[in-house]
Formats: structure tokens, C-alpha cells, sequence
């Protein structure tokens, strides 16, 4: 039996990383955005609301990025069916609004990025150039 095991994690230069190229793709867009990056156990390494953003969009971009890293997966793949109720449930902590990844390099799930304030489609395109970033 092992009780100890090693881990890969985002550092806060990854994660700043992350936020610089977010943020240069909504710039790019014209499309300011809530932007947040957290590690692989929730915690917010990152955040931003660019300027001209809407200032409720933080919760929903610190949602996807919640969701990101916890089920590994985009937050798009929680079934349409439970949405609702998995929101409710969790407080809102739990979302299947598109924008939000997971941050996976090597295989390793390292955190997620949540993006909002735009169309679903330009908080994803964000997301990924944030994620290109560091080649996750």
C-alpha cells in the first residue's frame, strides 16, 4: 500500500501565463471577459474581469472554472437533463455554461479555466488560447 503519491501542479507563473494569453485573445476579439484559473483542488490562482466586462460574469467564469477542474472535463459535457438541478444543488458552484476547461497537460488534470461575458462561443475560443498558452 502507498501513502504517499506525486503530483504535478499549475504554478502561479503557469497561471499567470494562462491569463496573459486569455486575455490577449479577448482583446484580439474585442470581447472583454471574466477570466479565472484555478488549481486541480479549486483554488483560485488567477483572476481577472477586463475592463468593461459585466461584474456577474466573475461568478459564472469562477463556476466553469470550478466545474473544469473538478470533473476533468468541459463543463459543456454536463447533460443538458441536469443542469439545472446540479446548480441548484451545488449553489451555483456547478455549471454546464460553455467556457469553461479543464487545464490537462500529460495527462495530468493540473486545474480549469472558466471564461465569461461573451457569446458561449467566444468564452471557449479564450479559454483555448489561454490553454495553448503552456500546451494544454
Amino acid at each position: 500500500m502507498s501513502f504517499v503519491r506525486e503530483t504535478k501542479v499549475l504554478t502561479h507563473q503557469g497561471a499567470l501565463a494562462v491569463l496573459l494569453a486569455a486575455v490577449q485573445k479577448a482583446e484580439a476579439m474585442g470581447q472583454p471577459q471574466c477570466i479565472v484559473i484555478v488549481d486541480a483542488n479549486g483554488e483560485v490562482l488567477a483572476e481577472i474581469r477586463m475592463t468593461g466586462a459585466k461584474f456577474l460574469s466573475r461568478k459564472s467564469a469562477l463556476a466553469k472554472a470550478l466545474t473544469a477542474a473538478s470533473i476533468g472535463n468541459e463543463t459543456l459535457s454536463i447533460p443538458e437533463a441536469v443542469r439545472t438541478a446540479i446548480g441548484l444543488a451545488t449553489e451555483g458552484r456547478v455549471t454546464g455554461l460553455p467556457g469553461g476547461l479543464p487545464i490537462r497537460l500529460d495527462g495530468v488534470l493540473l486545474g480549469g479555466i472558466g471564461v465569461g461575458s461573451g457569446s458561449g462561443e467566444q468564452d471557449i475560443e479564450v479559454a483555448r488560447a489561454g490553454l495553448a498558452a503552456i500546451g494544454a
